[in-house]
């Protein structure tokens, strides 16, 4: 039996304007014929139904659903080689990969909700191949799923007409395909656009948009299991233990005893006390937050104070650096400073941070035969979002010499389910909602 919101009726009611659901119906029928020319005019292949927030991309892939099935012709392997040749069109044709509708789906997660493999693979290909043109331009999208986060745009790089905002910093949208069109039909084709796009996007819990100098001068929290800023930002939390656990025994195989281990971002010490457990010959841990540092300093729980230092195999071979990983990096490289494993996790910082470090950086700190990792938190609140950066990090690190090995981890999703409920009481946003974790390990190509 067909959900209610899955038949074309509900999907593509009668009162959608007659230049959107002429569309939908050719999508969602597979007519790519008959579909073609309505797409010649910039921003067709995004059109949303007002109310359902439908899309091209969504009635091709809703099309595919097995209980509608007996409404096209041809048998299911037909129906979805046909389908993919309708969603190859819309993505040349400007569609937006992650447009979500009435349901807070994407065309991706409706594909991966019905098990239609090929097609979420079609999905996850066309956002990998948006955000390495944003990165080209210098534009990362921080691939979560709030509302007034601006959605990633198509392939051209269209411009949705949302509010530009990442989840750590603002960004500019690519330009809008009605540059290409000739002065005099520009108005008109922009009214067209605006009235294809009403649909107002379901309502999510909002995003931290925190900045890296808006953190540092925040004021932070210890609570139970919990570091939250001001805001009451999740910073850390405890139940990324097992995570952390995983992570040293990925970067330290065999919990090898007298390595060499630079950690950035210390947070609750969660990944520095597991690290600190396997008696390295050197521990180094950088971080910024002034709050951070007074709690390793002061705090009658921390293990990391001046004694910790002190107790080192040599003098400066355990030491907290104080400040921004930005301006210490480059002085642990002038001093020859080499590390067997390297963690990062910081806050507040986006990904192209992140890519900067493993780019200019972790070459010339990792010892060959030393091991990378982070934590890999990239676009988790939606499935999608994860699998695209995925493959976009992979690239990037073959990019900077890097090889990369994911291990698949079970997330225990007790007390992670529920907005405000269980581990998110009293933090402001879920920033964790996937049964898998994708852990990274990397090691220079060679």
């Amino acid at each position: 039996m067909v959900e209610p919101n899955d038949v074309i009726d509900v999907r593509i009611p009668a009162s959608c304007p007659g230049s959107i659901s002429q569309i939908l119906y050719h999508a969602w029928h597979h007519d790519l014929v008959g579909l073609k020319p309505l797409l010649n005019v910039p921003g067709r292949a995004s059109v949303q139904e007002p109310t359902t927030g439908e899309t091209p991309l969504h009635a091709t892939v809703r099309a595919c659903a097995p209980a509608n099935r007996d409404a096209l012709d041809g048998g299911d392997a037909e129906v979805v080689d046909r389908a993919k040749a309708v969603i190859h069109e819309l993505f040349m044709s400007g569609a937006i990969w992650n447009d979500v509708d009435n349901n807070d789906e994407t065309p991706g997660c409706l594909a991966a909700r019905l098990g239609l493999k090929d097609l979420y693979t079609l999905c996850v290909e066309a956002g990998v191949r948006a955000e390495l043109l944003f990165g080209l331009l210098d534009g990362y999208e921080v691939l979560d799923s709030d509302d007034d986060d601006d959605e990633e745009e198509g392939e051209e790089g269209e411009d949705d007409g949302g509010d530009d905002e990442s989840a750590q910093e603002e960004h500019d949208g690519g330009e809008t395909a009605d540059g290409d069109i000739e002065a005099g039909a520009t108005k008109q084709v922009e009214a067209i656009v605006d009235s294809d796009r009403a649909f107002v996007p379901p309502k999510r819990a909002a995003g931290p948009h925190v900045n890296s100098d808006e953190y540092l001068r925040s004021n932070l929290t210890y609570g139970e299991g919990k570091l939250v800023d001001s805001s009451q930002n999740g910073v850390m939390m405890a139940w990324e233990t097992s995570i952390m656990r995983s992570s040293v025994e990925s970067l330290l195989p065999g919990l090898a005893v007298g390595r060499r281990i630079l950690n950035i971002g210390f947070g609750m010490g969660i990944v520095d006390a597991m690290f600190a457990e396997t008696h390295p010959s050197k521990h180094h841990i950088i971080e910024a937050h002034p709050t951070v540092l007074q709690h390793i300093s002061s705090s009658t729980e921390s293990k990391f104070g001046k004694d910790w230092e002190a107790s080192g195999p040599s003098d400066g071979a355990f030491k907290i650096h104080a400040g921004k990983w930005q301006d210490i990096v480059p002085q642990l490289l002038e001093q020859g400073e080499t590390y067997d494993a390297i963690y990062f996790d910081t806050f507040g910082e986006d990904y192209s941070q992140l890519r900067m470090f493993f780019t200019e950086y972790v070459p010339g700190l990792l010892e060959e035969e030393g091991r990378f990792g982070f934590f890999n938190g990239l676009g988790a609140d939606r499935k999608i979002c994860y699998d695209v950066y995925a493959q976009v990090v992979e690239m990037h690190l073959s990019d900077a010499g890097m090889d990369v090995e994911w291990q698949e981890l079970d997330v225990d999703m007790k007390g992670l389910g529920k907005e405000g409920e269980g581990e998110w009481q009293g933090v402001k946003r879920r920033y964790w909602t996937l049964d898998k974790y994708r852990l990274p390990t990397c090691t220079l190509l060679g």
